[in-house]
């Protein structure tokens, strides 16, 4: 009975590993087709432009067509939706930014960024810039703060809507200045930036390559950068923090993949993120959108991610920010 009994162990275990053979063996032979990577905002965005080039560089160290599918809507919610109901082989990647982050403490969504993504690569970090109104009589931050507690609820900010990443860093600010200011949300940042210049709101904190026109031909005065890695030639300004302000706030972006991908195929994509994005002529491409590659290891990401999250939940409590 021994006998018979150690060999139907043996006949279980060696089943077991008959079973488990051929995921072991396409995770060896990942990629053997092509892979998407889903973009969950309009061509032409930020998030596409960053996406692009990545793809392209993929798509050569891994063999395999690297193929976009733009899926935009609710703010990013809809294409980050279908990727966290697709496997987690490595055959579906997304490209999201920090409007990600906000989207989940924001909106009714049925994922979580941690809970239902394995998060891949931080690929690149930008700054915001404090811009106003050549009429408001400010020429520092410090300045604007003192203005802004004379004038509390007096100064209206615009952004690009309700529940977006600057009505999210805005409010950011006003908390850690202990200021009140009058939120006009827009559809889209390119009518703000036109009635800023216009004078009808007088502050905006947003992305350098928004406003690059009106900072660089002097329609609009730059106060500050939010934080460290100023992109080259961009217009000289101070950082918040240099005024005081507990403050170092970066748009990113990101490579995620659905929640439990295989660690070999984590390993080898963050691997090869990396490497692009050490690419001179990627760093080059990521500048017109003012950022900088930031090449890292998955937890260095998670780390980064919670740390983000845990802030802009805060900030929408606090703000009353929430988009139904």
């Amino acid at each position: 009975m021994a006998m018979i009994h150690g060999l139907g162990r043996r006949a279980l275990l060696a089943a077991a590993g008959v079973l488990a053979a051929p995921d072991v063996r396409a995770q060896a032979a990942w990629p053997s087709r092509p892979v998407r990577l889903v973009v969950p905002f309009p061509p032409g965005g930020s998030n596409d432009v960053v996406a692009r080039p990545l793809a392209e560089r993929l798509q050569q160290r891994l063999g395999q067509p690297v193929v976009i599918e733009n899926r935009a809507g609710a703010g990013g919610a809809i294409g980050a939706t279908a990727v966290s109901q697709a496997p987690a082989d490595g055959y579906t990647l997304m490209v999201s930014s920090s409007s990600f982050a906000t989207t989940s403490v924001s909106q009714r969504v049925p994922w979580g960024v941690l809970e239902n993504f394995t998060p891949v690569a931080l690929l690149a970090r930008s700054p915001f810039i404090v811009i106003v109104n050549n009429d408001l009589p400010v020429r520092s931050i410090q300045d604007l703060v003192r203005l802004a507690k004379e004038r509390p609820g007096r100064i209206d900010y615009g952004t690009s809507g309700p529940g977006g990443i600057n009505h999210f860093v805005t409010e950011f600010f006003a908390q850690r200045a202990g200021v009140q200011m009058n939120h006009v949300p827009y559809r889209g940042t390119g009518p703000a930036v036109t009635d800023l210049v216009a004078g009808h709101i007088q502050l905006m904190i947003t992305t350098l390559p928004s406003a690059a026109g009106v900072v660089r031909d002097g329609r609009v005065r730059l106060l500050a950068y939010s934080a460290e890695g100023i992109p080259a030639g961009a217009p000289p300004a101070p950082q918040v923090k240099e005024s005081g302000l507990d403050y170092d706030i970066a748009i990113w972006w990101g490579l995620f993949a659905p929640h439990g991908l295989p660690a070999p195929i984590l390993e080898r994509l963050n691997a090869e993120a990396n490497t692009a994005l050490r690419d001179p002529d990627m760093a080059r491409l990521y500048q017109g959108e003012g950022a900088r590659p930031s090449p890292g290891t998955p937890a260095d990401f998670v780390a980064m991610l919670r740390t983000d999250i845990a802030r802009w939940r805060e900030v929408a409590q606090l703000a009353n920010i929430r988009i139904d």
